[in-house]
């Protein structure tokens, strides 16, 4: 696959490029190129970006952070018993439980979500930092909300960090969970409220929280582009109408008077003669 120019391998973590320096420099090189376009393409163009995976797992399917980078593209494309076996190997190779979350986010992907309660239960949780157990925590919600608990998950998702008032990488998706199961319950009003606290924390849009406020307010937002485009569409079609002399024909009515008026033309002609 095509890697631009300006994309060198140099801009990965100087971890994964110190994870890289088993390898030939030529290849590792392009592994982190490959890399780089994984990074690049995630949320954007997950397709594109499974892609690139796919070369970078060719060429170095023994590099852990190879394992992770495919696990990430494959769980973006929803490809989720690849990913799962993907982020196994890579805690294989590393003994690293980072990733313990998405694995059990995985189970639910595969409709396994009573799976992923017990990986929730499991000692590896304890040994999660505190992102990690907040994502833990949500993919347990979701888990219950997937059994049709929908009780037990919102009560899971009231914790300490629900209710603090300082703003944390995760704050605004807490937030959001807890107020879609609020609004999933009919606690509509509780719902808004929590779907504004999350669009307070949301400063880099990783949810649609505003747009779901806005609905719940029941705003209707009015796609101006489009408007626009359909104006000069129109303006376009009359102005080839006038060069094409495709311009409507006038109606019967105006036909016979514009008839009748030449005719009243030619008799007072004659009667000058």
């Amino acid at each position: 696959m095509p890697i631009p120019e300006d994309v060198t391998g140099d801009e990965i973590d100087k971890d994964v490029r110190q994870e890289l320096q088993s390898l030939p420099k030529t290849l590792a090189d392009d592994v982190a190129r490959n890399l780089v376009m994984v990074a690049r393409l995630l949320d954007e163009d997950p397709e594109g970006a499974y892609g690139y995976s796919r070369v970078a797992l060719r060429l170095a399917s023994r590099v852990a952070a190879v394992r992770e980078a495919a696990g990430f593209a494959a769980y973006a494309n929803q490809k989720y018993g690849e990913a799962l076996a993907e982020f196994r190997a890579a805690k294989r190779m590393t003994g690293n439980i980072d990733l313990w979350p998405v694995m059990a986010d995985c189970e639910r992907g595969l409709g396994r979500p009573e799976k992923a309660l017990d990986m929730a239960g499991a000692p590896e949780v304890n040994k999660l930092d505190k992102a990690g157990q907040v994502e833990m925590r949500l993919v347990v919600a979701g888990a219950r909300r997937d059994m049709g608990q929908l009780d037990a998950a919102i009560v899971t998702l009231q914790s300490p960090e629900l209710a603090a008032n300082s703003v944390q990488p995760w704050t605004a998706r807490l937030r959001y969970a807890y107020a879609d199961a609020l609004l999933a319950a009919g606690r509509e009003s509780e719902a808004r409220e929590w779907f504004a606290k999350a669009v307070e924390a949301d400063r880099d849009g990783s949810t649609d929280a505003s747009d779901r406020l806005a609905e719940l307010d029941g705003v209707e937002f009015v796609d101006t582009m489009v408007e626009d485009e359909d104006e000069d569409e129109d303006e376009d079609a009359v102005e080839d109408a006038v060069e094409d002399d495709e311009a409507p024909a006038p109606p019967k009515a105006i036909e016979d008077e514009m008839e009748n008026t030449a005719e009243a033309e030619v008799e007072i002609e004659d009667d000058k003669d």
